[in-house]
């Protein structure tokens, strides 16, 4: 026969892990809504903005430094050397982001092509980044590409900041509609009275 104390230790423990597992998902529920909110996402319309305009400076760098056929310059090596750690920077707060939102959302978060295609460009783009200083550095340009998907990231962004802003009005709308409708009721009281 179990003893008060056994009793007592196991409803500890139950308690314990659900105090954990309700933590977790209070955690989560947190994470997401932080992700979801209209600052996060201009938070990421900034970085990404910042992160297209050093991709466009790295693309006019080598285009100055081509046309005048001299990479011997004192200025360039500072420059890319200080924009590739820009770039590999970004990609990896890129990368960080995918991580915690796909544990904050789980695997739905995969469900648009969207997401999807943005997971994979997030991670090759960290991928080649990192690699990009040795002899994959030539083919480090293909990932510009990627990265300028980036620039269709913000349009997202835009479009979801929008839709939240509609979506705030139509509450507003349904609240004066209602608000509308009660006036209507009590002036037409007053005008049988």
């Amino acid at each position: 026969m179990a003893s008060d104390t056994d009793q007592v230790s196991v409803r500890t423990a139950e308690v314990t892990t659900t105090s954990r597992t309700s933590r977790y998902t209070r955690c989560r529920r947190w994470v997401r809504c932080i992700l979801s909110s209209r600052k996060k996402h201009y938070a990421t319309l900034l970085f990404v903005s910042i992160d297209v305009a050093s991709i466009l400076a790295e693309i006019l760098i080598a285009l100055i430094t081509c046309d005048m056929g001299r990479r011997d310059e004192p200025w360039v090596e500072p420059a890319e050397g200080g924009l590739q750690i820009v770039g590999l920077s970004f990609s990896s707060f890129f990368l960080l982001e995918l991580l915690v939102t796909v544990w904050a959302f789980g695997p739905r978060y995969f469900s648009t092509w969207f997401h999807c295609f943005d997971g994979v460009v997030i991670v090759v783009s960290f991928v080649v980044d990192l690699l990009a200083h040795g002899i994959v550095e030539e083919i480090a340009s293909l990932v510009v590409g990627f990265r300028l998907w980036r620039f269709i990231k913000i349009v997202n962004e835009l479009s979801v900041g929008a839709s939240e802003r509609i979506e705030e009005f139509e509450v507003k709308v349904r609240q004066l509609e209602h608000e509308n409708a009660e006036l209507r009721g009590r002036l037409c009281e007053a005008g049988a009275s």
